[in-house]
C-alpha cells in the first residue's frame, strides 16, 4: 500500500446560513459544558440538568439535541468529513485506497479542528461501559453512510457484502487504533496508528 498522501485535504464546506450556524454554537456549547463537568466530577456523576445550567440552556434543549447523555460524548461531525474526503479522492483511485487516504485526510482535519475534543471523547468511550455500549449504533450508521459513499464510486448497490466487508474492517480498525492511542496515554502519532492500522488490512490481515 502506498505511503499516506500528506498534500490530501478534505475540502472546505460551504457556508451554512445563520441558524444552522446558531444550532451547531448551542451543541457545541452543551457538548463542552459536559466535558468540563465530566471533567471535573467524572460521567456518572454527571446529569443532565447540571450540564444544561453549565451550557445555559433548558434540560429540554439539551434532549433535543441529544436525546440521551452518552449521545452528548458520541454525537459528532466527523462523518460528513470522511464522506467528502473519499469523495474528492480521484476517480481512477481504488475504492479501498479512496478510503484509506479519505481516513488519513479526515483525521488530519480533526486534529487540526478538535483534538482536545477527540482526546476527551477517547478517554471517555474507553472508561465508560455504557458509552462503549452505545457507539456500536453509531458505527453502524457510520457504515451505512461510508457503504452509500463507496457505492458511488463502484456502481454497487449500497447493501453489497463485499462493500460492507471494507467498512466494517476499516471502522473496526479505526475503533481499535483509538483504543491503542488512548490506552497509550494519547502521546502517539494518531495518524501513523492509524496508517499502520490500514495498512494491516491492506495486506490482508497478515502478520
Amino acid at each position: 500500500m502506498a505511503s499516506a498522501d500528506t498534500s490530501s485535504a478534505v475540502p472546505s464546506e460551504p457556508r451554512l446560513g445563520l441558524r444552522e450556524r446558531k444550532k451547531i454554537q448551542t451543541r457545541q456549547a452543551i457538548r463542552r459544558a459536559a466535558y468540563r463537568l465530566f471533567e471535573k466530577q467524572g460521567y456518572d456523576a454527571t446529569p443532565v440538568d447540571q450540564i444544561a445550567e453549565a451550557a445555559d440552556v433548558s434540560p429540554s434543549t439539551v434532549f433535543r439535541y441529544f436525546p440521551t447523555k452518552e449521545d452528548i460524548v458520541l454525537t459528532d461531525e466527523y462523518d460528513p468529513v470522511l464522506a467528502a474526503a473519499i469523495r474528492a479522492r480521484p476517480v481512477e483511485e481504488s475504492p479501498v485506497e479512496a478510503v484509506r487516504q479519505g481516513v488519513l485526510a479526515s483525521i488530519r482535519h480533526v486534529i487540526d479542528s478538535d483534538i482536545v475534543e477527540l482526546k476527551q471523547r477517547t478517554k471517555l468511550v474507553r472508561e465508560v461501559p455504557s458509552l462503549r455500549g452505545r457507539q456500536a449504533e453509531g458505527m453502524g450508521e457510520s457504515a451505512r453512510m461510508l457503504c452509500a459513499v463507496l457505492a458511488e464510486r463502484t456502481g454497487r448497490p449500497a447493501d453489497d457484502i463485499e462493500l460492507r466487508v471494507v467498512i466494517a474492517a476499516v471502522l473496526a480498525g479505526m475503533q481499535e487504533a483509538l483504543m491503542h492511542w488512548a490506552e497509550r496515554g494519547q502521546n502517539e502519532d494518531l495518524v501513523e496508528v492509524i496508517s499502520r492500522t490500514l495498512d494491516v488490512l491492506a495486506r490482508g490481515l497478515t502478520l
